[in-house]
């Protein structure tokens, strides 16, 4: 299933329109403004709510911004028609470097292969692509070099980490070494859906920009932007489901994840109708398709957290949680029957009920 960011017509480096973040907009600005400005920042909140949309968005008002009368600056927006919204946009600014997971080593060689021929990927071909587990220090070091440059033009330079918590172990110890001693006119901008999974020496270092949940309506708001063809009763619905994520939520829409619920919940709620030829069938077309089956996962977390208050047995239910995690872990790592393992949990949680 692809990323959050990839779901998006307008991808986080060519976007200027955020909504709902107007607090950590104005928490950066004042600290611009009042020559306080730390040099590292940790983007905190749930994934989908316009953490890397604000971190390039804090890049380009850096790499732009006026050296004098900071005052009457009134916003970080940079225009559109402007000669840096354009190279950040391209990725082809000198003072920008942004560090994401690696594409594994065969589709690495894809797209140096097109690069050579002089042939662009499509669309398609670049969803495709397979990253790495992880950031690794090797890319780490990357930032190092980076910052061991000047500046283009005597300015900021700027380093987008999407996200922190994709880093080894290595990997955050070589970043702990940077933030300890940056070099001057720099800003590390460390993306985190979790902070918990960042060293506490990391979180320890870097000032807070932590950024909300959106409301159902400014959700339902983006979706009538960014899925114009969607369905009223459809956006409402999305908006509902996606914890107030407009990355969640158009990931859903462009995956049918409404459909898709309302056939699980009526699986798990037909009690003495509970058909086990019609549950066979759901999970076969399930484990058949890589993109249904990973967002199915979060379906049925989905589902399990909203029957844990009105359980009647809500100890057995918490452990179908538990199960349905280990479960999906081990489709991976010991390649189990994904058919069997979904009719076992679906089956168990449907008793439970």
């Amino acid at each position: 299933m692809a990323d959050v960011s990839e779901t998006l017509n307008i991808l986080p480096q060519n976007n200027n329109y955020l909504l709902g973040q107007q607090e950590a907009e104005a928490l950066f600005l004042r600290a611009w403004q009042n020559n306080t400005m730390h040099h590292a920042w940790i983007l905190s909140g749930p994934q989908g709510i316009g953490k890397a949309t604000l971190a390039y968005k804090i890049a380009r008002f850096l790499l732009s911004a006026p050296n004098d009368d900071k005052q009457s600056v009134k916003s970080l927006n940079v225009a559109e028609n402007t000669p840096i919204f354009q190279q950040v946009a391209s990725g082809s600014c000198p003072d920008l470097m942004v560090l994401e997971r690696d594409y594994i080593e065969t589709d690495r060689k894809k797209i140096l292969s097109a690069i050579k021929k002089g042939e662009a990927l499509s669309d398609d071909e670049m969803l495709n692509l397979r990253r790495s587990a992880f950031i690794r220090v090797d890319d780490v070091r990357k930032v190092t070099d980076f910052l061991s440059k000047t500046s283009f033009n005597d300015g900021w330079r700027v380093v987008i980490i999407d996200s922190a918590d994709d880093m080894n172990k290595n990997a955050a110890n070589a970043l702990l070494k940077i933030l300890e001693e940056p070099p001057a006119k720099t800003i590390l901008l460390l993306i985190s859906h979790n902070t918990g999974l960042l060293l506490p020496t990391i979180r320890s270092r870097c000032a807070k920009l932590p950024l909300k949940a959106l409301p159902e309506n400014m959700v339902a708001s983006l979706l009538r932007r960014y899925r114009p063809q969607l369905k009223e009763q459809v956006i409402t619905k999305l908006a509902a489901m996606s914890n107030g994520s407009i990355g969640k939520a158009i990931l859903y829409a462009d995956y049918d994840a409404v459909k898709l619920y309302d056939k699980l919940c009526g699986l798990l709620y037909a009690k003495q109708r509970f058909s086990m030829p019609e549950m066979l069938s759901f999970c076969s077309a399930m484990a058949g398709d890589a993109d249904q089956f990973t967002l199915l996962e979060e379906l049925i977390g989905k589902f399990i957290k909203e029957n844990l208050p009105v359980s009647q047995d809500a100890e057995a239910l918490y452990q179908c949680y538990n199960n349905m995690q280990k479960m999906f872990a081990d489709c991976v790592s010991v390649n189990m029957d994904k058919r069997l393992m979904l009719l076992n949990l679906l089956t168990e949680i449907a008793k439970v009920l």
